[in-house]
């Protein structure tokens, strides 16, 4: 926490507790549990792509397209956990923390394109059926059900909180539940000859992927586009400040999110005239990082202007303003 001189009330505050592993998981750990959850993947998918073409099984092979995908999502979220890593320089005054970020969308958006295509090519299947080995079907599901427990085991241990593990950790789970699916549609044609069963194993597949895939676009989205964090209204927030002691409004309101887990918030805030600005913005800053878990804050504190219309002080304190405007209950 900094004070200046002359700042009028204008100081920054951040916590101490590192962002994205708040819960007491290092980021040498995540790596750790990522990278052996990578050896697992990329040693078993190599196996299951030659039984997939062997079996003649779009399950089987759409599961190990989706382990190469689980692969490459690892690979990725490994490369931005390091460039994440990185201290801010340059004009990148945050750091390349949302590295993370696109990282999950990537990911998103690989597991919508792969649901898109294995939903093509089930319908196709469905259709005209080809010849299936259901033995070695079932047997290869069984062996990819206990490497993706493994793995999923692995990934549940890091950081979840971080959109860049947990899309690493949706494509595994996808995975396992592909792998269940296949070795029960596996079991179906082994036993009754329905060869029809691997192309539903392979839709149910893709209807899993579209859902973990749509997830992690739409929380990566709201991060690129500076929503405020999922399950946090600005509005509450900015009622609860301007009912802070000596408060007489706040507006310039604006939450947004780094990367996961690290929030940040700015806001002009006016007080009475005989109020001590700086109190007033340590009140604030307390309130907002023990009630929402905002660490990062940037308040201007200012008096307000005595005489002067409620309705005209933030023209009068702002040259642009916007957004709505927050006033203690009661107050005009």
């Amino acid at each position: 926490m900094t004070d200046r001189p002359g700042d009028g009330g204008r100081a920054t505050f951040r916590s101490d507790h590192a962002h994205g592993h708040g819960h007491g998981v290092s980021a040498q750990a995540d790596r750790r549990h990522l990278s052996g959850a990578l050896a697992l993947i990329v040693g078993f998918m190599a196996v299951e792509v030659v039984i997939g073409f062997i079996a003649q099984s779009l399950a089987l092979i759409s599961d190990a397209a989706h382990m190469l995908t689980d692969a490459i999502a690892i690979v990725f979220a490994l490369i931005a956990m390091r460039i994440a890593a990185r201290p801010p320089q340059g004009g990148f005054t945050y750091g390349l923390k949302r590295a993370e970020i696109i990282s999950a969308q990537i990911n998103g958006i690989t597991l919508l394109l792969l649901s898109a295509y294995f939903v093509y090519e089930g319908i196709r299947r469905l259709i005209v059926p080809p010849e299936v080995e259901g033995l070695y079907v079932v047997v290869t599901g069984v062996a990819g059900i206990a490497v993706n427990l493994a793995a999923t085991w692995l990934l549940s241990k890091a950081d979840r909180a971080s959109l860049n593990v947990e899309g690493a950790f949706q494509h595994i789970l996808n995975d396992l539940y592909a792998f269940i699916a296949t070795t029960a549609a596996g079991a179906v044609i082994w036993l009754t000859g329905w060869g029809r069963a691997d192309a539903i194993a392979a839709l149910v597949v893709a209807a899993l992927m579209l859902k973990a895939g749509w997830a992690l676009v739409r929380d990566s989205g709201r991060v690129f586009m500076e929503a405020a964090p999922a399950g946090m209204n600005p509005a509450e927030i900015g009622q609860r400040t301007a009912t802070l002691d000596q408060v007489t409004e706040v507006h310039d309101l604006h939450i947004w999110e780094v990367t996961s887990g690290y929030s940040a918030m700015s806001a002009h805030i006016l007080v009475e005239p005989q109020a001590d600005c700086h109190l007033v913005r340590q009140a604030a800053e307390r309130l907002v990082h023990d009630e929402y878990g905002i660490g990062h804050t940037t308040f201007q504190v200012d008096h307000a202007i005595a005489g002067r219309p409620a309705d005209d002080r933030a023209e009068r304190h702002c040259a642009d303003p916007h957004g709505p405007i927050h006033r203690p209950h009661g107050a005009h």
